[in-house]
């Protein structure tokens, strides 16, 4: 477990007449983490290192063993971290740090965990690091949004604000998922914590590191709870599961022949009884995949192989009009594409026809800055940047330390990006 220091910007925690939501200040914050490669990738918590302008990773010296004499011990390392690829959407986030050969953590199989396995909260409550509680899985699958895939392991064992990040971890030394959040009415700890589960963990590294961000696959189907009057409106063969409710054109689900109103009896071989059961393991497929399904139509029954494919999106066009070189901005370390009436045409959701696309992050380039392909980059401290000529100089003409606000549209919103030059 590491102990990693945030300092960015964000919400001070009350304004002058209680108002939380006006005033933007310098913060310093505290969350978990752990290695999960040895060569030092760390995985924590999306708001864990949410607007950092900076990173540092406490490391546990190398006697940390749980002893009396290790703990009261103050020898620690204290070495900076990147910000390698980050996901709000399931809340997860990896950083690296160059510290040689790393002891790492091992992913449990969440497929074999069970209600009411002992299980341990690694993290740094209130700053407190390498604290452990204990309590046991109270849930192997908890959805708390119900218009959501996402399921989270569910444990008793104290968690507190800190935690963040961490590790929850088994009795065979395995990470079973990340601690996440609570809920609460005192703000504290009352027994309901939140894990992300360890097949989200594996999925989401490999993602995060290799690309930055995360490539949701699918197979080009929508999916809905079966009620007792659809059934008998549509005259399913069932009263319960999941239906079909839309297949997108030119999907593999339509090239495979699955149709709207086929009922899920089963999805690589498991029961499709929930409509929760069966989005949580379409959330977990990776580009590549092939999907099992097994279907009723009328009185038929059905089998289809579906390939998965991450669905096609504009930014993948852009993407490839990017040259290595040519469109390299080292000081970013992106790749940027220049917004003319072609680039324009493919990226419609644009607020104006001008701005530098990013089109992917410029692998191996060593520079942290807090943008994600897709993101428009439209001015640098107040002035607008229409070409990449006027981007990188803009950014030359800056000495180093100096403060960068880059205005991007980012998902239709418009919002800042801070960030200090690197120094030399």
């Amino acid at each position: 477990m590491v102990q990693i220091l945030v300092t960015g910007y964000g919400p001070l925690e009350e304004g002058e007449h209680g108002n939380t939501n006006t005033l933007i200040g310098r913060q310093r914050a505290i969350g978990s983490g752990f290695v999960i490669d040895p060569s030092g990738y760390i995985v924590t918590n999306a708001h864990v290192v949410k607007g950092a302008q900076r990173v540092q990773v406490v490391l546990p010296s190398a006697n940390a063993d749980g002893s009396v004499d290790a703990a009261l011990s103050t020898r620690t390392t204290v070495v900076p971290a990147r910000i390698v690829g980050a996901s709000s959407e399931i809340d997860l986030a990896v950083i690296k740090v160059d510290a040689g050969t790393l002891p790492a953590l091992p992913l449990a199989s969440y497929r074999k965990l069970g209600q009411g396995e002992i299980v341990f909260a690694f993290g740094s409550p209130g700053g407190l690091r390498n604290t452990v509680t204990m309590g046991v899985v109270s849930s192997v699958a908890r959805q708390t949004d119900l218009d959501s895939p996402m399921v989270y392991i569910q444990t008793d064992a104290p968690i507190n604000p800190g935690n963040s990040g961490g590790p929850l971890v088994t009795v065979n030394g395995e990470v079973a998922g990340v601690n996440t959040f609570i809920l609460s009415q005192s703000g504290g700890n009352e027994g309901l914590g939140f894990a992300i589960p360890s097949g989200v963990v594996s999925v989401a590294f490999q993602q995060l590191r290799k690309f930055g961000h995360l490539h949701r696959a699918e197979i080009g189907i929508g999916i809905q709870t079966i009620t007792p009057s659809m059934a008998a409106a549509l005259m399913l063969p069932r009263t319960y599961g999941v239906v079909v409710s839309d297949v997108l054109p030119g999907s593999p689900a339509e090239a495979a022949g699955v149709e709207i109103g086929d009922v899920l009896a089963s999805v690589d071989g498991k029961a499709a009884d929930s409509l929760p059961l069966v989005a949580f393991h379409f959330y977990l497929l990776e580009t590549g995949d092939k999907v099992h399904l097994d279907v009723l139509r009328g009185k038929d029954r059905l089998v289809f192989n579906v390939s998965v494919m991450e669905p096609p999106r504009d930014m993948d066009q852009v993407t490839g009009l990017a040259d290595p070189e040519k469109n390299l901005v080292p000081t970013l370390g992106i790749l940027g594409v220049e917004i003319d009436k072609k680039i324009a045409s493919m990226a419609a959701d644009l607020r104006d026809p001008f701005g530098i696309i990013v089109a992917a992050r410029s692998a191996g380039a060593g520079v942290e800055v807090p943008l994600n392909a897709g993101d428009v980059i439209r001015m640098l401290n107040g002035q607008p940047m229409t070409t990449l000529d006027r981007l990188r100089g803009a950014l030359k003409a800056l000495p180093p330390g100096a403060p960068v606000a880059l205005q991007i549209q980012r998902d239709q919103k418009l919002l800042f990006v801070s960030f200090t030059l690197d120094q030399p």
